[in-house]
């Protein structure tokens, strides 16, 4: 089955600023995929570029068609949503459904509004008058409504109290996701959404520094903790990363059999939180962050 993006050394400057630096991946059907990475990292140009808002350097594939010259026709099968702010403050309810209604040939208005009379959200309401966790419902009724193969989100939920969060990617998962769909999530908020991914990409400084799907990453990266008695036994094995956790030691390693540990101490697979700071402080990524 031919995979839904195909990115191959994908550049981008910002002025002096090298936002994304030779950047390759690939997402395939049915999928949740995390890109993750720390403010500034790259995320949100890598997501304007599948979307066709940016032009960058290299080889990029969307739902097989050209994202800058094919953009009318890939947004037909594509939901794109930035920030939860993003809708204009003057804006009313039913004008946003209006709105999407007009440019969205997928977009289906009576499934919108049949989420929406769940909520306390008045059609008449002008943006301004939501609060950030309506404004929330509002997106996703946008969302749910759109019958796309390819959903990308940028930090959906910025803002947010940890409750409207938890409901955003639970209704996102449970109503909206099925194999024939695929979302590609940019975050820094790995811990909330480790959950729901079936593939990761850790960028930093415009690089990638993993992708992986989330099966292989047990297979491949072994927790280790000991206590400091043990540590220098285990440190002889060269560990990937270390830190201090209660007085006991944590180490990650990398292609090193759980075999091969198992004596040492406890043994597991790491979160993907754990290796994804384990992988952005043991081997930073080169150049600076674009700040997007």
């Amino acid at each position: 089955m031919a995979a839904i993006i195909e990115a191959r050394g994908l550049s981008k400057s910002y002025r002096s600023t090298r936002a994304l630096e030779d950047v390759s991946f690939s997402v395939e059907p049915g999928r949740i995929v995390g890109l993750i990475g720390p403010n500034g990292a790259g995320k949100t140009t890598a997501l304007k570029a599948i979307v066709g808002l940016t032009h960058v350097e290299g080889e990029l594939r969307v739902l097989g068609l050209n994202p800058r010259t094919q953009r009318d026709q890939l947004m037909h099968d594509v939901c794109f949503i930035a920030d939860v702010a993003v809708l204009p403050k003057w804006l009313r309810v039913r004008h946003a459904l209006d709105f999407v209604a007009g440019v969205h040939p997928r977009f289906e208005r009576s499934r919108a509004e049949s989420f929406l009379a769940r909520t306390s959200i008045r059609a008449t309401s002008r943006v301004r008058e939501l609060s950030k966790g309506m404004v929330t419902q509002l997106h996703l009724a946008l969302v749910l409504a759109i019958d796309a193969r390819l959903l990308v989100l940028d930090e959906p939920t910025l803002g947010l109290d940890l409750i409207y969060r938890r409901q955003f990617y639970d209704t996102i998962l449970n109503d909206y996701f099925d194999k024939e769909r695929t979302i590609v999530l940019a975050t820094h908020q790995v811990e909330e959404v480790e959950h729901l991914l079936t593939d990761v990409i850790f960028i930093g400084g415009g690089r990638i520094a993993l992708a992986s799907s989330v099966e292989a990453i047990a297979e491949r990266y072994v927790q280790l903790t000991v206590a400091p008695g043990e540590a220098a036994r285990a440190r002889a094995l060269h560990p990937l990363y270390e830190r201090e956790v209660f007085g006991r030691v944590s180490l990650i390693f990398e292609d090193r059999p759980a075999s091969a540990l198992a004596g040492l101490g406890e043994v597991r697979a790491p979160s993907i939180a754990d290796l994804f700071i384990a992988k952005m402080q043991a081997r930073p990524p080169g150049g600076a962050g674009d700040g997007r």
